[in-house]
């Protein structure tokens, strides 16, 4: 290792830790102080001119590129752990979810200055393989935001069974003027029950889960089996953006295939760029894999390996967020959901406690069963305008990041492009 490359890992170590010591001391953190000094002992501190650094670690001035690397970093790490600090009612719910979208879209733009301000090194061996690799995967989170979107398309229609089960009921305004409730209203509001808990079910637990709805309604008779395939197909044929064929699942595998955290030599080797491409790929990952916990598409699947270094400032918050998503979705309650969504999980509950109280009651309704019935419908009526009052801003930032994402590749390959020209 020649004295000037020596000397220029001895400043990027300590930038590093400057970094690292601005953040609380986990015990992670530690542990990597410990390491890094270990590898700065054994690799330059005993070599390097130690003029070329004043203060030492502790004393370091940061040149304006280690300030902005630095700068990004800690942003990325404030988002998270801002996004970690939700409690257990608000974690994906159409806010949160919403609100990991603003800071992805954020995060996007922070990286895109950082590849425009550092174009002349971007363009050259190796950033310049790292910066392709980074779009490459960009690419195949736009199939998973098309997924999303007919994910949101697909609630709407549930949306529109709720509806139907509630004009159902609201028969005759309010107060004094409402009608009594008769049988002719609970037989529709049942099937549309009916067919909204079928076209609920995640695709993989369709088959089963169907065929003991179907057995508990006997009161279809024929039109049963009928009225499982329309729904299924109803649902499935969809407008669907992505093949029948496609996989959220093999599509998130896709994207984090072989991502490795930067070594030290690729830190030197880079001027500390590959760090912001890593963290910004590890972002993009996380961020396409919660839309697929949370929303429903297709060929759902959280298996993905998904372990960053949680002595990256953000990689605590963002790998503790991973662990919480992990869990909830092995709730009992949640096992077969279709999406892990908040507004998904109360619309199933509600939608299930309507069912079986309709399914409970008998002729002629007493009073009080039917002030029951009511109070279920204004319930659901509820649930049905925050969903239908969430949804648009949602599917508008699923767009924004699906624009920005293409956006920032054109970007990035345009440069590539134009500094190959001139030379």
């Amino acid at each position: 290792m020649g004295k000037d490359e020596k000397r220029r890992l001895f400043r990027l170590l300590a930038f590093t830790s400057q970094q690292i010591s601005r953040m609380p001391a986990t015990e992670y953190q530690r542990s990597f102080g410990r390491s890094l000094l270990n590898l700065r002992r054994d690799s330059a501190v005993n070599s390097v001119d130690s003029a070329s650094v004043t203060g030492g670690v502790g004393g370091h001035e940061l040149s304006p590129m280690e300030a902005e690397l630095d700068s990004f970093q800690r942003k990325v790490a404030e988002r998270f752990i801002d996004l970690n600090a939700s409690g257990c009612e608000d974690l994906l719910s159409l806010e949160w979810v919403g609100k990991l979208l603003d800071s992805f879209l954020s995060c996007q733009e922070e990286f895109r200055a950082i590849l425009i301000n550092h174009r002349s090194l971007i363009t050259k061996p190796p950033m310049d393989r790292l910066v392709a690799d980074y779009f490459e995967r960009s690419v195949k989170a736009l199939d998973v935001c098309n997924a999303i979107r007919d994910g949101v398309e697909q609630i709407r229609q549930w949306q529109k069974l709720i509806e139907i089960v509630i004009c159902a009921f609201n028969n005759g305004g309010g107060g004094s003027s409402q009608r009594p409730l008769g049988e002719g209203q609970f037989r529709r509001a049942r099937k549309t029950l009916i067919e909204l808990a079928i076209g609920m079910l995640d695709e993989k637990d369709s088959s089963s889960s169907s065929v003991s709805s179907q057995h508990r309604n006997r009161s279809f008779g024929r039109n049963k089996d009928h009225l499982h395939h329309k729904t299924i197909g109803h649902f499935r044929s969809l407008s669907w953006s992505v093949s029948r064929s496609w996989s959220a699942s093999k599509q998130l595998q896709a994207i984090g295939n072989n991502l490795a955290t930067p070594r030290a030599s690729d830190i030197t080797a880079t001027n500390g760029l590959v760090v912001p491409v890593y963290t910004m790929t590890s972002i993009l990952l996380f961020v396409m894999w919660a839309l697929v916990a949370a929303i429903p598409c297709q060929d759902r699947g959280l298996q993905v390996h998904f372990n960053v270094p949680r002595n990256y400032p953000w990689g605590g918050s963002l790998m503790s967020l991973h662990d919480r998503i992990i869990e909830e979705s092995k709730k009992r309650e949640r096992k077969n959901t279709c999406g892990l969504l908040k507004e998904i999980h109360q619309f199933e509950r509600s939608s299930r406690l309507m069912n079986d109280l309709v399914d409970s009651v008998q002729f002629p309704l007493s009073d009080e069963k039917e002030v029951e019935v009511r109070e279920r419908v204004e319930e659901l009526g509820k649930l049905q305008e925050a969903l239908k009052n969430g949804l648009d801003p949602f599917e508008k930032k699923v767009r924004e990041v699906f624009h920005r994402i293409v956006r920032s590749r054109t970007e990035g390959l345009d440069s590539v492009g134009k500094h190959h020209g001139s030379e």
